[in-house]
């Protein structure tokens, strides 16, 4: 049986790999223009909440089933108030998560949407990855 620290680890890692896999779709559909923007979006909210599931996982905060990229960052802000307030904008991209992945009447996805979503999910990246442990780094 492993230790339980090596069980948070294993665990903070998956969060990770599958935030980096949304992120990379979203980075490579890009790549190909406007064809895919709500994919595109959703991908990058998809990467967002998942690195940040993946912090709340390694400071073993529990955390609700949620899409809600603010409920998150609210629960992110108990321990380390000035990182929720870094990733403030990630907040934005919560309606890619949920509304948009379904047929329905909202705004269509346009170009600086795309161009902005991925971007936060970069900077979100980078903020999570320099808050956790390199052993629990991923690549």
């Amino acid at each position: 049986m492993k230790p339980p620290d090596e069980i948070k680890k294993d665990f903070t890692r998956l969060w990770l790999v599958k935030a980096e896999h949304d992120l990379r779709t979203a980075v490579h559909l890009s790549s190909s223009g406007m064809d895919f923007a709500d994919s595109i979006v959703f991908h990058a909210q998809q990467a967002v909440e998942k690195y940040i599931k993946a912090y709340l996982v390694w400071e073993q905060i529990e955390f609700p089933k949620t899409h809600d990229i603010a409920a998150l960052l609210n629960l992110v802000g108990h321990n380390r108030g000035e990182l929720a307030q870094a990733l403030a904008d990630a907040s934005d991209l919560t309606p890619y998560g949920v509304t948009h992945r379904y047929p329905g009447d909202y705004p269509q996805v346009e170009q600086n949407d795309v161009e902005k979503a991925v971007s936060v999910a970069e900077h979100v990246r980078r903020e999570i990855r320099d808050n956790l442990p390199a052993e629990v780094q991923t690549e």
